[in-house]
């Protein structure tokens, strides 16, 4: 990199920027041999502003100012400031509107309630589970994506659900070896869209893990949105005939109740943990439950490539997006 760019890189890195947030955001078609058209480094720091949502007549100066700044709803939060917050918002709204325009419209999700949503998925399948989600969001053009570049250093964000237009998209942000805690996630994020919660918002960002006590409303009935929908309840009743059970005892008992009543066996597991508090046990029932432990985030961006269609935008937003979605 000559001096000015390299000067632009530590800018966006000092404003709170992560490296790999910035690499992938930087244009293919930028070379050295671009720094000393005027042109060309104009370009360059639009390309970056559109991506990583920054202010773009600051950026040909000497200032990094993010576009969507307090826009977003934060819920569970307890680790970021207002620098941080304009990082996770612009970021994502940028990654948000760019998955939206690259999807195929479909009929609206609108307020469907939970029941509704279950029954549909249950109409062709024995549960509600990871998969049948993703493909049910898929199908009304929601696309749905595991974030594998992150604005920040540190992986704060559990997930985030971006709306524009009267659409929109659903960024998840932490990963797991098993399907049904993702599931339970974007179940919950589900339910923030059907719900109403965006309250004129361009996203909301959900923070923390659920499951924790908290007093927001909306993260109460978001999290029983997305109990209806996993179980048919939205606080469902798990009893157990003894108090002492081993990880491959819970893991047989959930495998052969759950999919007579519609409820996969890993989501089974995580609600006895949820009432009795034993997260370990119920974690470690999981290893019995699924055949091997895998990366999830794989699976969720493995299905978005296939749903997402790469004419629909520019060739090098597709680069953009193909360098956030995927390892290197």
């Amino acid at each position: 990199m000559d001096h000015d760019t390299k000067k632009l890189f530590k800018r966006l890195r000092d404003s709170g920027l992560s490296d790999a947030a910035i690499k992938a955001a930087w244009p293919t078609w930028w070379t050295d041999d671009a720094s000393d058209d005027r042109s060309a480094q104009a370009d360059l720091r639009f390309a970056l502003s559109r991506r990583l949502g920054v202010a773009p007549e600051p950026l040909l100066g000497d200032r990094v100012e993010f576009v969507w700044h307090d826009e977003a709803r934060f819920k569970s939060l307890g680790h970021d400031g207002d620098i941080e917050r304009s990082i996770l918002t612009s970021f994502g709204i940028s990654i948000g509107r760019l998955l939206i325009r690259a999807t195929p419209r479909n009929p609206d999700f609108g307020a469907c309630p939970a029941s509704e949503v279950r029954s549909a998925i249950l109409s062709s399948r024995s549960f509600v589970d990871l998969p049948s989600l993703l493909s049910y969001c898929w199908s009304l053009g929601i696309p749905v994506v595991h974030l594998r570049v992150f604005p920040l250093a540190a992986k704060y964000m559990h997930a985030m659900v971006v709306q524009d237009g009267g659409r929109f998209a659903i960024l998840l942000g932490k990963d797991s070896k098993f399907p049904a805690p993702i599931a339970f996630t974007l179940a919950h994020e589900l339910g923030h869209i059907a719900l109403g919660h965006f309250a004129g918002s361009p996203a909301i960002v959900d923070m923390d893990d659920h499951g924790k006590i908290v007093n927001d409303p909306d993260e109460i009935a978001a999290d029983a949105y997305a109990l209806e929908l996993l179980t048919g309840s939205s606080e469902p009743r798990i009893t157990t005939s003894i108090d002492d059970f081993s990880a491959r005892s819970l893991a047989a008992a959930v495998l052969e109740a759950g999919p007579p009543r519609g409820i996969e066996p890993g989501t089974l597991a995580l609600c006895l943990a949820h009432r009795t508090g034993k997260w370990p046990l119920a974690m470690a029932a999981l290893n019995h439950i699924y055949d091997r432990q895998r990366d999830v985030w794989s699976f969720v961006n493995g299905l978005a490539l296939k749903q997402l269609e790469e004419e629909r935008i520019s060739s090098d937003s597709w680069s953009y997006l193909m360098n956030v979605l995927q390892d290197d």
